[in-house]
């Protein structure tokens, strides 16, 4: 799809397209799931804006727009397709300040727009299941980035020499990452066992092959799973036959390589929405053959049921 194209220059294009995306066999009610055909009616004449339809099942009128993050907004929608397009394309993020230049409209515009993007572009874990599987390898490890409040410091990470230093404490990100398949990366309060084991549990399933670093964080939970190996980085061992956490690493480098390079500045109440964005971009790559376009259709089948004002815009999730 080329940056040319008329969904990204005409507000009518770009309704005409974003309703091919959601309702490929005609306008659903969101506000009663009516989808007779028979029953909604399309609103034409110069009183009604385009694309306005009206449900007879419940008396209200709606566009493509309601009940997604694009919901409210006085942005023109091929400015919005536009966005959603550059923040799907590009592998290490589109900062806002990019955004504001491109679109046209003021830096908070855009900043707002995407971390919209951004809230749609998460996943539904309990809808997705877990990763890995019976015969499949799922790597774990945790990183650290930016800055927090607190300095507290995991009782199996205490005594390292480099944590000696006074230097701010680091947000702690745990991933997973199924070998050929998806990531998963979570911010968390404290990379402790209790913490890191929840995640473990909750997204890789314990009938497969788990590596990890030598961590004291792991050995415990690794005996839950079918298989637990792990490689010794502090003797700079970094793979022993299939046993590594390469595929992990790779996926930190691209998260960091983004957040330093393009956003460089994130707090502390907005990163889990980054590591969506990287999340998103990362499971649907062009080495599992998902094309820019793809993409960015896949990203906007996800806009539905995820509204965000500006005023939660700094809430973290529920944990």
């Amino acid at each position: 799809m080329r940056l040319d194209s008329p969904i990204f220059q005409d507000a009518d294009a770009a309704r005409v397209h974003l309703e091919a995306q959601r309702w490929p066999h005609g306008p659903n009610c969101p506000h009663c799931g009516n989808a007779n055909p028979e029953r909604i009616t399309k609103m034409v004449g110069k009183a009604h804006r385009p694309g306005l339809y009206n449900c007879m099942e419940c008396r209200e009128q709606f566009t493509v727009t309601v009940g997604t993050v694009f919901e409210r907004s006085k942005i023109a929608l091929n400015k919005w397709l536009l966005a959603t397009f550059l923040m799907a394309s590009s592998k290490k993020g589109m900062s806002a300040h990019q955004l504001h230049r491109m679109l046209g409209v003021t830096y908070k515009t855009a900043w707002f727009m995407a971390h919209r993007i951004r809230e749609a572009m998460s996943e539904d874990v309990k809808s997705s299941g877990p990763l890995g599987g019976e015969g499949k390898t799922v790597e774990a490890d945790e990183t650290y980035y930016g800055r927090r409040e607190d300095g507290y410091v995991s009782p199996e990470r205490r005594g390292r020499p480099y944590l000696k230093r006074k230097k701010p404490m680091k947000n702690a990100i745990v991933g997973l990452v199924e070998r050929g398949g998806k990531a998963r990366m979570f911010h968390v309060q404290h990379a402790s066992k209790v913490e890191v084991r929840d995640v473990l549990v909750r997204n890789a399933d314990r009938k497969s092959t788990l590596y990890t670093d030598e961590s004291a964080i792991y050995p415990v939970t690794g005996r839950e799973f079918a298989k637990h190996d792990t490689v010794k980085h502090s003797a700079n061992e970094y793979a022993r036959g299939d046993v590594h956490t390469n595929t992990i690493e790779s996926v930190f480098s691209v998260f960091k390589r983004g957040m330093v390079g393009t956003y460089q500045h994130c707090g502390e109440a907005h990163l889990h929405r980054y590591l969506a964005e990287f999340d998103f971009r990362y499971n649907r790559r062009t080495a599992l053959n998902v094309s820019d376009t793809e993409r960015h259709d896949q990203l906007l089948a996800k806009i539905e049921g995820k509204r965000l004002t500006y005023r939660r815009i700094g809430e973290t999730p529920n944990a």
